[in-house]
This record gives C-alpha cells, structure tokens and sequence, in this order.
C-alpha cells in the first residue's frame, strides 16, 4: 500500500504495525478527541428513518439552521460532501482566472483541486527558515506581500486557509481585506476557524456581504469529530454558488449528515467544552515536545508542525512498530522535506503517550 496523502490513513498504519486498525492511537488527522457530541449520535438515531427517502436537494432545514447561526440570509449557504466537495468546484471557478496565487507549504488538496481544472498555480513561499526569528503569522504576511504587489492581479485568485494549515498561523481581515478589493476571486478555507475563541476576529462571514467575490469554506467534520459523515458548507453570493449546485451531482450531502450538522451546529455545551479544553493542553504538548529537543511552531488551531532533527518517515515507523502511534509525516508539502511532521492535539493523557514515545524512539535515530 503506497504512502497516504493524507492523515488518518489507520490501514496503511496498521499494515506497518502488524495490528488492527482500531489500535492504532491517530495523531495524523486533526480531529476533535472529544467528539463526536452526543447531540449527532442521537440526532443520526432518531433520524434513521429518513435512509428511505431522497434528501432535499435544497437542504433548506440546514441552510436555515446555518443562517440563524451565522446572519446571513438561506441562499448564501451551499452545504457539501465534505469541504473537499466544495473546494473542488470553488477551484473550478479560479481556474477560469490567469493565475491562482497559494501559500506555500500548503494542504495538498488545494493543488489536487487546482490541476484537475489545469489552473496555474502561483506560489506565494513561506520562508520556515526564519520561523525561530519569526511568527508564523509575520511569515505568511511576508508571503501575500508577493500577490499583492504583482502587476496582473486584476486577472488573478487567491486560495487560502486560516488557520494555515498546515503551519497553525492566522491571517487577520486586514491582511485580507485589500485582496478583495483588487481580485477578482478570494477563496478562504475556515476549516479550523472553530477551534479559535468565541472572541477572536479572524472570520471573514462578515465580509461576505459586501464582497460578492469572497467564498468561504466552513468544515463541520474536524471540530465536531464527525470525517466519516463528510459535511460542511460555503458561504457566498448565490451568484457564485448557485452554478455549484446546477453542476453538482444531486443530492450531496446524505439526510443523516444533515441532521447530525443541524444538531451540533445548536451544541453550545459541546462548543464551550472544545473551547476550553484547548489551549491548556496545546500548550503543555508542545513544552512536551520543546523538552524532547524538537520544534514546534505554535499555531492556532487543534495541530502543531514539528521540525526535527531525524528522519521523520523512519520516526513514524518506530512509533508505529513499538508504540503503535501515527504521526504525519509532511512529505506531501514538497517545501517541508522528511525532518517535519504535524499531529493533532489529543487528550491530555493520549499527548502523554506520544511524547514518552517520542521520547523512547527520538534517541535511537539520533545516534
């Protein structure tokens, strides 16, 4: 089986473990630890009725549930298999322009997206060289500096997430917000945006009314545990994604994702749980890691980038074989090279486990 693309490939690392998948401890996909709510198992239980009917291709009762959360009217919500879904027919939009500008090192379904429509891609590079003089932030500002003084923009997209994946930086509206008076197509992935405090302003939803070229894309899938549904949804003007759903295959999204999506987007209890258990632990994982000699990039979101000075390939082989833990590895970010890797912030005590593995399995590649 070759190498995944992604994380959470729990096959591929049960074949190199000699175990079954399910004991497998995953720090390689970026999934909330403390999900999913009760709130979608009991909503995907009572619902399991409507397996015998078609969805409403419309999915009025989740845009209508989106709209109340969000103020924003029904039709500028367009849900999706997945944020993948809708990136896919958002970069169907911005292959149409000269070029697509993207931040480097950057999720690799962004260019999976991009080449299937033949757009030419841009780089805008992230100097991680400097990262230890400066924050991953400062360096993503350096980065847009590029798009923003290019001459041909006024033909020209952007395509970008925040929280950066897969670096945990921010980008603020005010860095953004001269894109959207210059370009003709912003496309902005708020995958992990949940993960921030309820008080941070780094959502562009309230841009979106004034900028008729601004997409956002919103995950439901990582912050309320739920990849397995694949649900999430874009925010826009009905114009831009009205030809989505014409084009689209009908009935994306299944009727138990909705109602699951209907359920925890009303989960206060479970949202304030998240919120407050993040941070603590985030931050104790990564001097968990600062002790053990690595490099953390501090971020945003509920993932930490990790440089190393090891073979990270051979890093995840030991911990596979000997503790039975999966990182991953970021060599699906062609900038990054094999000494770099990215894990999911976990509960305090499956975060204990790794970094005594990482501790038993870091010294024997150092030698």
């Amino acid at each position: 089986m070759s190498r995944p693309l992604h994380g959470g490939n729990l096959r591929w690392a049960a074949d190199i473990a000699g175990c079954s998948p399910n004991c497998i401890l995953d720090f390689s996909a970026s999934i909330n630890p403390l999900g999913p709510p009760e709130s979608a198992i009991s909503a995907i239980q009572t619902h399991l009725d409507t397996l015998t009917a078609y969805p409403d291709p419309s999915y009025q009762s989740i845009c209508q549930v989106l709209s109340e959360v969000h103020q924003l009217p029904v039709d500028w919500f367009l849900p999706g298999n997945g944020s993948a879904e809708l990136l896919t027919w958002a970069c169907r939009d911005l292959a149409q322009l000269a070029w697509t500008g993207v931040l480097k090192p950057a999720f690799a379904d962004y260019q999976r997206a991009l080449k299937a429509f033949q757009a030419q891609i841009r780089p805008l590079p992230l100097n991680l060289r400097q990262i230890q003089h400066q924050s991953s932030s400062e360096l993503i500002e350096q980065a847009l500096q590029i798009a923003r003084q290019s001459a041909d923009s006024a033909q020209a997209g952007l395509l970008l997430n925040n929280p950066h994946n897969p670096t945990g930086g921010l980008i603020s509206i005010h860095q953004i917000e001269p894109f959207l008076e210059q370009f003709p197509l912003v496309v902005v992935d708020e995958a992990f945006m949940d993960f921030l405090p309820v008080d941070a302003d780094y959502s562009l939803i309230s841009k979106v009314q004034d900028f008729p070229n601004l997409v956002i894309l919103r995950s439901l899938t990582k912050f309320y545990s739920l990849p397995g549904l694949r649900l999430g949804y874009a925010i826009g003007h009905p114009d831009q994604l009205r030809p989505w759903q014409q084009c689209r295959d009908p009935w994306s999204v299944n009727s138990l994702a909705v109602m699951a999506g209907i359920a925890v987007l009303g989960d206060r209890a479970f949202q304030n749980k998240t919120l407050s258990w993040l941070p603590p632990v985030r931050t104790e994982l990564m001097q968990g890691l600062v002790a053990l000699g690595a490099y953390p990039l501090e971020g945003a979101a509920n993932f930490l980038l990790v440089q190393t000075k090891v073979s990270v390939p051979l890093l995840q082989e030991l911990l596979l074989k000997h503790h039975r833990i999966l990182i991953r590895d970021c060599l699906s970010f062609p900038e990054l090279g094999d000494q770099y890797f990215r894990i999911a912030v976990r509960t305090q005590a499956d975060n204990q486990r790794l970094l005594t593995a990482l501790a038993d399995c870091l010294p024997r590649l150092s030698v």
